[in-house]
């Protein structure tokens, strides 16, 4: 076997290894199955041990298949890195720019920087996983993390890309059947809108105390979603505390009304926005996201509710 053919043969037999079949890689490929075949029979051959057991119905990786995936797949992803690497050298925008964020912040801030992106750029591939876990930019093979809050000591190269500020908020309607509470204290007795799953997630604490042991708390609506919170707010299902990219609009629309702008403008109520990425020479991919999606949030943010 060629040297230079090395490679093209390990891409043939993971695709083979993910299909699990020949004829299913030789689709991906614009390949016949005998064809994706003799490839692996000429890989075989080359490496002098079977890779597949081969019955009418199955096809099973061997033990030395199971070993040679693992290596074949890291091999191939570094190859990618190189000729992306080598390209953003020039300054090519190609590859497959990889990012992982919250899921109402990418639907209204990254993705529509990708879609100008992806109208620049026709070479340039994109993925966007919308997550609340905190993703890895180094074991998931990311380009770019978007993380809110403060940062832990990490190898990973982090850029502030906004700041965000946590606002009290409530529709209109919400205040007139409620009453507008004079103090913060008094917003102990509305009904307030919580982030499920974690202690004190929204920081209520910070705001109205701590409920002391065997005291009943107050009524609240809880969900898991930025988004659902903040039409919870809009419906007039009581008072939010969320992140002012989430309800800024609706409080420079009318739509939501701010409480105690005040406390917003302590230090405690504001956190950095940040983008992490593993590499600290980035490909042109990467940069170009990144000044772009700049950009896009403006200097101050666009979501500022003044």
């Amino acid at each position: 076997m060629q040297s230079e053919k090395f490679a093209e043969f390990l891409g043939v037999f993971v695709d083979v290894a993910r299909e699990n079949s020949f004829s299913g890689a030789g689709r991906r490929r614009g390949r016949t199955p005998s064809s994706t075949g003799r490839q692996i029979d000429a890989l075989e051959a080359y490496l002098d041990t079977p890779l597949f057991l081969r019955s009418t119905r199955h096809l099973t990786l061997t033990d030395a298949g199971e070993t040679l995936l693992i290596r074949a797949r890291q091999i191939l992803d570094s190859l990618v890195d190189v000729q992306q690497e080598l390209a953003s050298l020039k300054g090519d925008v190609t590859g497959v720019l990889r990012v992982a964020c919250y899921p109402t912040f990418g639907k209204r801030y990254v993705l529509p920087v990708m879609g100008v992106l992806a109208r620049q750029y026709p070479e340039l591939s994109l993925d966007l996983d919308l997550t609340e876990r905190l993703a890895d930019p180094v074991a998931e093979r990311l380009d770019v993390v978007i993380r809110i809050g403060e940062m832990a000591d990490s190898t990973l190269i982090s850029s502030r890309i906004a700041l965000q500020t946590r606002v009290l908020c409530a529709s209109p309607t919400y205040l007139a059947q409620a009453g507008m509470p004079e103090t913060r204290a008094d917003i102990a007795s509305h009904r307030l809108i919580d982030k499920l799953h974690g202690a004190d997630l929204l920081g209520w604490g910070n705001i109205i105390g701590h409920p002391a042991r065997g005291q009943v708390a107050m009524p609240m609506f809880g969900c898991d979603d930025f988004e659902a919170m903040r039409q919870a707010a809009v419906e007039g299902m009581g008072i939010a505390y969320l992140p002012d990219w989430v309800v800024g609009h609706d409080i420079k629309q009318g739509v939501l009304r701010q409480l105690f702008p005040e406390w917003s403008a302590q230090p405690q109520a504001s956190t950095g926005i940040y983008a992490l990425r593993a590499l600290r020479h980035p490909p042109a991919r990467v940069t170009v996201f990144l000044d772009a999606l700049r950009e896009f949030i403006g200097s101050p943010p666009i979501w500022r509710p003044d």
